[in-house]
């Protein structure tokens, strides 16, 4: 099915896949990704749900100014887009960078959220250590270019075991994210380096709340995931992934996501 594209700002289009009828589902890509993350839950999810799968500003399809933004504005942006498909409620899951997009839409547009989910995501701010990765990150892309940045970070995302067994979904994963454009990539590394913490608002939140964490995720440890308990919250720990699990436990992974939904829209 070809995807769509909307304009939401006079320098900003969003590329998206619209699929299904039913809640809408809202599927947030992490960083150098696209919509293409999550090929395994389109088809499935859209059988009782409208799937919307968005490439986030700068990334995929979509386009980007060269002025510097923040993780809010890419939640505007989200926003902006669901107003114009006249969607009111919806179920929004985001997957690293898209968690974080997530977390600022549910913050700032809590009408919205029927359901939220972080899937190899945060609601901490960076560390100190992780703001210095960052800067590194926009000086390589600089120098080096695109390509030779996401041909580094791709491996770091997937578990150690899996970077043989999985070998086409590394190199699909590459692909991705050599469509990152450069001012999209750098641009998203500032504005990640920038974010605030969320983690109070997150253990305030008593909406149906799912989060996903890899065994061996290298980039974001569960501990950064599971931060908050309650009937509300349903904790999925993915025991072969890393950063990747919807790619990397592919069947698991929508299992996981279509039981959270049944239990959102019942």
């Amino acid at each position: 099915m070809a995807g769509y594209e909307k304009v939401v700002t006079n320098s900003i289009s969003l590329y998206y896949e619209d699929r299904g009828i039913g809640l809408p589902i809202v599927l947030l890509h992490g960083f150098c990704g696209s919509n293409e993350y999550w090929k395994y839950c389109l088809e499935e999810l859209s059988e009782k749900n409208r799937v919307i799968a968005i490439d986030l500003r700068g990334h995929g399809h979509s386009a980007v100014a060269e002025d510097e933004f923040t993780v809010d504005e890419m939640a505007d942006d989200v926003k902006k887009l669901l107003d114009s498909l006249e969607i009111e409620r919806s179920v929004v899951l985001g997957h690293s960078l898209g968690g974080y997009v997530a977390l600022a839409l549910a913050e700032n547009e809590p009408n919205l959220i029927a359901g939220l989910g972080l899937i190899h995501s945060t609601p901490y701010a960076d560390s100190e250590e992780s703001k210095i990765g960052r800067e590194k990150g926009i000086i390589q892309i600089n120098n080096q270019g695109i390509n030779e940045f996401v041909t580094d970070l791709v491996p770091k995302l997937f578990s150690p075991e899996n970077l043989e067994s999985h070998k086409g979904e590394v190199e699909f994963t590459k692909k991705l994210g050599y469509q990152t454009t450069p001012q999209g990539a750098i641009g998203t590394l500032q504005a990640m380096k920038n974010r605030i913490d969320r983690s109070s608002f997150i253990k305030n939140y008593q909406g149906p709340l799912l989060l996903v964490a890899g065994k061996e995720d290298r980039v974001i440890p569960q501990e950064k995931t599971f931060i908050t308990d309650g009937d509300h919250v349903k904790k999925v720990l993915l025991e072969h992934s890393g950063h990747m699990g919807m790619l990397e436990e592919p069947r698991r992974f929508v299992e996981e996501i279509k039981t959270f939904i049944d239990r959102v829209d019942s």
